[in-house]
């Protein structure tokens, strides 16, 4: 899969948030919408659909302010 999208990927090590820059941006953003605080039994599925979709459509700097939904599917265009 690393090749056919042509990305590289890596394992980060247990308790390493500084090796996971992304994912730790993009649960910063998860908690614009859920507060630490909250409970994951009380998100319905609708409410967790409504974030992501915000989250995927959101224009990004890294992707030249494209939304990582254009992103996907623009590789993804390219595999098939």
């Amino acid at each position: 899969m690393s090749s056919a999208l042509e990305i590289d990927f890596f394992f980060a090590n247990p308790y390493s948030p500084w090796e996971r820059g992304a994912n730790e941006n993009l649960n910063g953003l998860i908690r614009q919408y859920i507060p630490k605080s909250s409970s994951f039994d009380e998100i319905t599925l609708e409410r967790i659909i409504e974030i992501q979709e915000k989250l995927n459509n959101r224009l990004r700097k890294r992707f030249n302010f494209e939304t990582p939904n254009y992103m996907f599917n623009q590789k993804v265009a390219f595999v098939t």
